[in-house]
């Protein structure tokens, strides 16, 4: 395969994985739900996402650095969400607090 063509390659594969931890990102957004969300789990993607960005700017390819601090960024939020919130009531999307069978 040519450069350029690896280089879409790259370049989709980097959009379709980022693309997909956005709804995740925003349903934690809105709700503060990060009952579900494992602090160690968590943390290892984080560092992991942290090293692929290192990886990106070394070998200069624009695909893996834009969408792993894309994804650095998202992620870290939700870090963050899980050490604040963790001992919080979770809230609905609409901002209400949820109740025992909602949550």
């Amino acid at each position: 395969m040519d450069p350029q063509t690896i280089e879409w390659i790259g370049t989709f594969a980097a959009a379709l994985t980022t693309g997909s931890f956005l709804p995740q990102a925003w349903l934690t957004f809105r709700t503060r739900d990060v009952s579900g969300i494992s602090l160690s789990m968590y943390s290892a993607f984080t560092s992991g996402v942290a090293l692929w960005l290192l990886y990106g700017l070394s070998i200069g390819s624009w695909p893996v650095t834009i969408a792993n601090a894309i994804t650095l960024t998202l992620a870290m939020s939700i870090l963050g969400m899980k050490l604040v919130y963790r001992e919080r009531p979770a809230r609905t999307p609409h901002g209400r607090q949820a109740t025992a069978l909602q949550a």
